[in-house]
């Protein structure tokens, strides 16, 4: 025999359908098929909505973190050394600051990003999410910005177009009183990169912005760092206030930081009521096996006559439970990989198409074979802990009792 014992006995167990007996047999085999088919249907439903908020906190990713700086280095700092921090991938020159746009209808408030154009072109998403001109048009001295299609909607502006950028922090006293530094500048570029960020955001070149601020040595500049994974910002900034206590940094949590915890708890409430179906179904088997242990009563008590241990008869059961468990697993697993893969041709096969992906080709997938493993193996555990009761009410079995009402 190539079984275990327990195992043998309990897959002849979960085998016994309703066509072997009546009455209560057709009952529990009712039950059990119930279990299983509540198990894979939450599995299924738990990899897709898991596969489908991946593909959301991962277009957030993308779209708002591909505009704001992930780590923002305020001092002077030996470039070597950042660069030698985990997940670095390279530094920039950086300088920011809040200024006011006007266009010849819209007067808007905006963020103003000076940068060094061939740095971001090689390592930022949005160089590489332009609508309408080139990153690299942004050259020093030509007061050339690139901003968002929401903003240039906004402000009713085009290519070409001419706009006035007011920065009150470098005002300068007149005999007309405090006026603030002002610029006309030229769009050269618009971008596209469909997130909230689009409207708030505007790139010039980082020696024409410290011109703007009256500091055209860029006593001010900061240090741009960007990363290979943005949501590993903790390593480097741990490791340099390591290096250089009291050193002042800016990441992308400060700005952003509220958004992507109120994902992740979405994200976790989401797992968590997929969990409890899952746990629902699971525990429909410990009905299910109860009235197998009372069934198979006599059965017990013959095994324990011929020998069996008390241990090995819960394991028939634990088995038991498991095999509904591995039974409901598979075909959750299997339904929930298809169904994910074909979720955007389903939904346009019935007339529903969703387009929120970046390029708008519909929902974005992201499925991880780690998440898959683990709701599986979880699955797996809530079936195990539902078969622990009827197994142990199994083992403690007296078998004169139980020949004596057969």
């Amino acid at each position: 025999m190539f079984y275990p014992l327990s195992a043998f006995i309990a897959y002849r167990y979960a085998k016994s359908g309703p066509s072997q007996s009546a009455g209560a047999n057709s009952f529990i085999s009712f039950i059990n098929r119930f279990s299983v088919a509540g198990i894979a249907l939450g599995l299924t439903a738990l990899i897709i909505v898991i596969s489908v908020m991946n593909g959301f906190e991962g277009q957030l990713k993308t779209r708002i973190l591909g505009i704001v700086p992930h780590i923002e280095v305020l001092g002077d700092v030996d470039e070597s050394t950042l660069s030698a921090l985990p997940h670095v991938i390279t530094t920039m020159p950086y300088r920011e600051t809040e200024a006011v746009v006007q266009s010849r209808s819209e007067l808007r408030g905006v963020q103003v990003h000076g940068v060094v154009p061939d740095t971001m072109i090689a390592n930022a998403m949005v160089a590489q999410q332009m609508e309408q001109g080139r990153f690299n048009s942004l050259e020093a001295g030509q007061y050339h910005v690139i901003l968002g299609r929401a903003l240039a909607i906004k402000l009713d502006a085009r290519i070409g177009d001419q706009l006035r950028i007011m920065v009150a922090g470098a005002s300068v006293y007149t005999p007309f009183g405090r006026m603030p530094s002002q610029r006309l500048v030229t769009i050269s570029g618009i971008f596209d990169m469909g997130s909230q960020m689009d409207d708030k955001a505007i790139y010039m070149h980082k020696d024409d912005v410290n011109r703007l601020l009256r500091d055209p040595k860029g006593a001010g500049e900061s240090t741009r760092l960007f990363l290979d994974d943005a949501f590993e910002y903790a390593v480097p900034v741990a490791q340099l206030n390591a290096q250089q206590p009291g050193l002042q940094l800016k990441t992308w949590r400060e700005r952003q930081g509220p958004l992507f915890d109120a994902v992740k708890m979405e994200k976790n409430m989401m797992f968590l009521m997929l969990v409890l179906i899952i746990a629902v179904a699971a525990f429909n088997i410990v009905s299910a096996l109860v009235m197998v242990v009372s069934e198979k009563q006599g059965d017990i008590a013959v095994l324990q006559t011929q020998g069996m241990t008390p241990s090995t008869i819960m394991w028939i059961f634990i088995f038991n439970g498991l095999f509904n468990g591995v039974k409901g697993a598979s075909i959750g697993l299997v339904l929930g990989v298809v169904v994910t893969l074909q979720l955007n041709t389903f939904l346009a096969w019935i007339g529903s198409p969703i387009a929120l992906s970046a390029d708008g080709q519909g929902l974005p997938i992201d499925m991880r074979l780690s998440q898959i493993i683990t709701v599986v193996l979880l699955s797996l555990l809530l079936c195990l802990c539902a078969s622990i009761y009827p197994a142990r009410k199994a083992m403690k079995t007296q078998p004169s009792l139980a020949l004596q009402n057969e």
